[in-house]
């Protein structure tokens, strides 16, 4: 399946029924008084959180989704039947916005969350409502309110609690592989991994963190250079970024200095909140330079980067891995116990909101 993680749609409300205006007609029983029914309100449309998704895919084809309009009222004082809800499924992490307005209507960051996102219009009234003991045969009646219309904007971040960001070939991919059980492409060439995996971390039977991997940056993505920048967005919810440097380039010219700190600059051109986020190095295929040179190529990269930590491994080989990985977790963990750590709760949802 393709990984779409932005779509664009419009979502139309449905209408609700007109009042109706009537009398009571009935052998026997002159001047029967009004008895015009309500229209029924349109259906509201709604977004579902679901974690069985995992792409906007669903959305990118079929653009225009439309409610199920209010029935019209009836004689005998009979209400009109309310259109049908309808409810889109999206994969937790999407954002959904107001297209002309900018305005962020929902963020689908857990499982099962519901937000409303059109509402359907409210019924007319009948000339039921409008009799009084001056006005004992009221003719008039209102039409239902028009359903919201809007332009949506969707867009999919996805949910891990630390992202992977390097060069391409630098060993993301290869990394993933070594810590979890996500299997990404891992070639011998430039841009192999062209959208986002994530990879579940078990370093103990009940300690796991969630772990992203996104496609390669290159110095000049914020201009579009190769890939661009738009797999940046998936790194905006993480905790913590793992900043992968290759010590021993395929190409001979290159300098993993001057790499480490062109992912820098593009990250603080990108998002200066997601340059704040904590950033640790990991120098990685250390089994590629010979035994007398690792520590002059170690200590370059660590004086000019000087990151919150540095680890160096060899992600092919496991060499380091494993102590990254307990090393995040007592990170995340110390984390989720500071103070300033807020546990998410289920907002409740007013399920008579739409009628």
């Amino acid at each position: 399946m393709k990984f779409f993680d932005e779509a664009r749609i419009e979502v139309l409300a449905g209408d609700g029924g007109n009042g109706a205006a009537s009398f009571r007609r009935e052998k026997y029983i002159p001047l029967g008084g009004p008895d015009g029914g309500d229209g029924g309100r349109g259906g509201s449309i709604w977004a579902v959180a679901d974690c069985n998704l995992n792409t906007l895919i669903d959305y990118r084809y079929t653009r225009t989704f439309r409610a199920q309009k209010g029935e019209k009222g009836h004689g005998s004082d009979r209400y009109g039947k309310g259109g049908d809800d309808m409810e889109l499924r999206m994969p937790v992490g999407t954002v959904i916005s107001d297209r002309n307005t900018g305005e962020i209507i929902a963020d689908l960051d857990r499982e099962g969350k519901r937000m409303l996102v059109a509402k359907g219009g409210r019924g007319g009234l009948g000339n039921l409502h409008f009799k009084s003991s001056t006005n004992r045969a009221p003719r008039q009646c209102t039409p239902g309110e028009p359903g919201e219309q809007r332009e949506l904007q969707l867009e999919l971040k996805v949910l891990a609690d630390v992202g992977l960001l390097g060069l391409p070939n630098a060993g993301k991919s290869t990394f993933i592989r070594a810590v979890s059980s996500a299997r990404p492409k891992v070639a011998d060439y430039p841009f192999t991994t062209l959208h986002p995996n994530l990879g579940v971390v078990r370093v103990d039977e009940n300690r796991s963190f969630v772990i992203a991997d996104i496609p390669g940056l290159i110095e000049g993505a914020a201009e579009g250079a190769g890939l661009g920048h738009r797999f940046l967005k998936h790194l905006q919810r993480t905790g913590l970024l793992l900043h992968l440097v290759d010590i021993a380039p395929f190409d001979p010219e290159a300098d993993p200095l001057h790499d480490a700190q062109a992912i820098v600059e593009e990250l603080r051109r990108y998002d200066p909140a997601l340059y704040a986020k904590p950033r640790w190095l990991l120098i990685n295929k250390i089994d590629l330079v010979a035994e007398d040179e690792r520590a002059a190529r170690i200590g370059r990269l660590v004086d000019h980067c000087q990151p919150e930590r540095y680890f160096v491994i060899s992600a092919i080989s496991g060499e380091g891995c494993r102590e990254v990985c307990y090393a995040i977790m007592e990170h995340l963990e110390a984390h989720r116990r500071s103070p300033a750590y807020v546990e998410p709760t289920p907002e409740p949802v007013d399920a008579t909101e739409n009628r």
